[in-house]
């Protein structure tokens, strides 16, 4: 039995609700002073406030004093690629002499350079190194990684990237949200033929990866010289027919119509948007797509941030991400992620907390089980050094998370 209490925490960051929370919402976080959080089952089964009595009986629960520290939920990390093959270091480097994203794309490298060594990967091999990634992400309160495939860009290598997030899923204290993402980029074998490469990710990768039970989601690149709007809107709807959820990679090199588009498909997140446009941001907000914004993509990119004041305040459901991956974003690094986003994308320390509990329980299509500490939900919860959550942007790149909690049990105790 996963039976625990967390006992005269000097707050309980609550983030209450059982859907994301748009704009001014996202300033709310439901603090309780001094709270107390019982967990029973691995369910939360009591929040309670300061001098509200306990009707339990204590003997068959584990008790954790957390006097002076701040108690939050679970954070979720709603977009990430950490399933690969091979490091691209060398890019890295390339880019810091000036050479862009697309320029090394052009010369084979980026996603066609991964693809090669994921390709030549064991299964093994990547759920060792999956199990790594993960292990890391706990220890800086990551309790929901969503994880993509796209590395393989042929039936085996996609098959095999989502049967190493199933085993993860299952073998891993995490969960694991798994998005099937056939288009990511072309390899090079059909190069010249990007719409039957799109025909082939409909008629033969959807109808396996469906019943195979692999992934809930589908996701698309939807990008100048990658793949266009037509390509993607046709990607997308077979994608729904097929049962799975929507999420696309929108409007991150240049303005192209991404926003717009998954507005118009209902996606459940547009995910980069460093160059959303206006119309596209206020349509999001008015679909109720989750907005999930990458800073550290952004940063490692020496790229313009995407406008989260501008979104926030056009009432969109803002999400915050790590964008994991071997080329643009290689860093889980959830301290880099909450200095990076109060400090140059001008959220509030409030709106970050927001951004990466509820919102991206959201953005993965959970938000009824995860993302907030409230009665009912899965405990999956975070303890803080600090007494307050507005330690997590100010003491900038350090990780100040002391205990992690999943289904209420104690996975990290530094």
């Amino acid at each position: 039995m996963n039976n625990l209490v967390v006992k005269n925490a000097s707050q309980v960051v609550t983030c209450s609700g059982f859907t994301g929370k748009r704009g001014e919402d996202m300033s709310d976080l439901h603090v309780i002073e001094n709270g107390t959080v019982v967990v029973t089952d691995g369910v939360i089964s009591h929040v309670l406030k300061e001098g509200e009595g306990l009707s339990v009986d204590l003997s068959d629960y584990e008790v954790i004093c957390a006097e002076g520290k701040a108690l939050l939920p679970g954070f979720v990390d709603p977009h990430t690629h950490f399933v690969f093959g091979g490091y691209r270091e060398e890019e890295f480097a390339w880019r810091m002499r000036g050479d862009s994203y697309m320029d090394i794309m052009n010369r084979g490298g980026g996603i066609v350079n991964t693809t090669r060594a994921t390709r030549a990967a064991s299964e093994d091999e990547l759920y060792i190194a999956g199990k790594q990634r993960l292990d890391a992400m706990m220890r800086l309160g990551i309790t929901t990684v969503e994880g993509k495939s796209g590395y393989g860009l042929d039936k085996e290598t996609e098959l095999k990237q989502l049967r190493v997030m199933q085993r993860l899923n299952e073998e891993h204290p995490l969960d694991v949200v798994s998005t099937f993402m056939g288009a990511h980029a072309t390899p090079e074998e059909w190069k010249g033929r990007e719409d039957e490469f799109i025909d082939f990710n409909i008629n033969e990768m959807f109808p396996l990866v469906a019943q195979e039970k692999l992934a809930e989601c589908a996701d698309i690149f939807c990008e100048k010289n990658v793949f266009t709007i037509e390509q993607s809107r046709r990607y997308l709807t077979a994608a729904r027919e097929q049962g799975f959820k929507l999420k696309i990679h929108a409007d991150e090199i240049v303005p192209f119509g991404g926003a717009e588009l998954a507005a118009e498909l209902g996606c459940l997140s547009a995910d980069h948007l460093l160059k959303a446009s206006g119309k596209g941001i206020r349509a999001m907000a008015k679909a109720e797509v989750v907005s999930t914004l990458l800073p550290l993509t952004a940063f490692s990119l020496r790229e313009n941030f995407a406008r989260a004041r501008t979104m926030i305040d056009n009432n969109c459901m803002v999400a915050l991400a790590t964008d994991f991956n071997p080329g643009s974003s290689f860093s889980a690094s959830v301290p880099l992620l909450f200095a990076l986003a109060c400090i140059y994308m001008k959220m509030s320390p409030e709106e970050a907390v927001t951004a990466f509990t509820i919102n991206s329980a959201a953005a993965v299509g959970r938000a009824d089980k995860i993302g907030s500490i409230d009665v009912g939900k899965q405990a999956d919860l975070v303890l803080l050094q600090f007494p307050s959550y507005k330690f997590l942007p100010y003491h900038v790149g350090m990780n100040i998370v002391e205990k992690v909690i999943k289904r209420g049990c104690l996975l990290v105790d530094r």
